[in-house]
């Protein structure tokens, strides 16, 4: 096992590297330290504070090779190294936008994005599970046929239209819970109230037929066949051999996810005015926050990696059948 981690950690290096120089690509070859300067400093901003600005930053320099430097610093004294060298060093230095260290905004954005995402993850996993099972159980009959049809028609609608009915329905008309905002303490649980029953509603329909569909493969196998002609019953089947035995997909899907937690969601948090990271995201793109967007994507990054690692792992750990050589 030991030996597979560290193989499945060595695979990972190349694909962070393969981000990194992505996201420098996009941003230096696609924009120019001009343009951002530009955009952040105002289209009436003199050429002289423009120019201030780039030196200010570092984005004067070549990209590649520093022809004016001495010696080994024609290589190292350039955006590209620099670039890569504070994504590896976890230095993202400050923001453009407001000069303030990127580090200190992303822990203090993460704690609001997790109140939201971690009990969406856990409410969403757990009713798409439960649903599944009780359309496999009437699997063929009409609460599979209609159960299923909702989880279709559940899929086909955005979730803006949730966002902007439920705000109108049950903040606006019942006057339930706020329709924005976010605030410190116990009392913020009268906000994220409606984002996570949002964001459970919204993400039941995929989740469900996904799971149904494993369900309904694993009843057609042996053993539950052979479990059957014991006599046990149909529950006792379902539960105790079927769930197991889909538990393999189930953490696919679900370790999966998990890194997603810390990034937020972009639109919920925009729309209910919650501080987290995926309204930092947005917020960056649009102001062209170069530093924030890459510390954001390598740590996505990092996490997307972690999670395939621990998604292998756990199949050990739910399937004894499975060795990693």
């Amino acid at each position: 096992m030991k030996i597979y981690i560290i193989k499945r950690i060595l695979y990972a290096i190349p694909v962070i590297f393969g981000v990194m120089i992505i996201t420098f690509a996009l941003f230096f070859f696609l924009t120019t330290p001009r343009a951002i300067a530009t955009q952040i400093l105002g289209e009436k901003a003199k050429k002289e504070v423009i120019d201030s600005w780039i030196h200010l930053k570092g984005l004067d320099k070549p990209y590649f090779f520093n022809a004016k430097a001495h010696g080994f610093k024609k290589l190292t004294d350039t955006v590209f190294v620099h670039h890569m060298w504070s994504l590896l060093t976890f230095q993202f230095g400050n923001s453009f936008q407001d000069d303030k260290p990127i580090t200190g905004k992303i822990i203090a954005r993460a704690g609001p994005s997790l109140f939201i995402t971690v009990p969406i993850f856990i409410l969403g996993l757990f009713f798409s599970i439960f649903f599944s099972l009780v359309l496999a159980f009437f699997r063929s009959t009409y609460i599979d046929k209609y159960g299923t049809l909702l989880c279709v028609l559940s899929m086909a609608i955005v979730i803006m239209i949730y966002i902007i009915s439920f705000q109108w329905f049950f903040g606006i008309i019942l006057k339930l819970v706020p329709v924005s905002g976010w605030i410190d303490g116990l009392d913020r649980i009268r906000f994220i109230m409606l984002p996570v029953f949002i964001g459970v509603i919204a993400s039941l329909g995929g989740g469900i037929r996904f799971y149904r569909t494993i369900m309904i493969e694993e009843t057609n196998k042996d053993y539950v066949r052979t479990a059957r002609a014991k006599g046990l019953g149909e529950s006792a089947v379902l539960f105790k051999h079927i769930l197991k035995n889909a538990m393999i997909p189930i953490l696919t899907n679900a370790v999966m996810a998990i890194p997603f937690l810390f990034m937020g969601a972009l639109l919920t948090e925009n729309f209910f005015g919650i501080p987290g990271l995926g309204s930092f995201t947005v917020e960056s793109l649009f102001n062209n926050d170069f530093p924030s967007i890459k510390a954001i994507i390598y740590i996505g990054a990092i996490l997307y990696q972690v999670g395939l690692i621990i998604t292998d792992i756990s199949y050990a750990m739910v399937d004894p059948r499975i060795v990693f050589e």
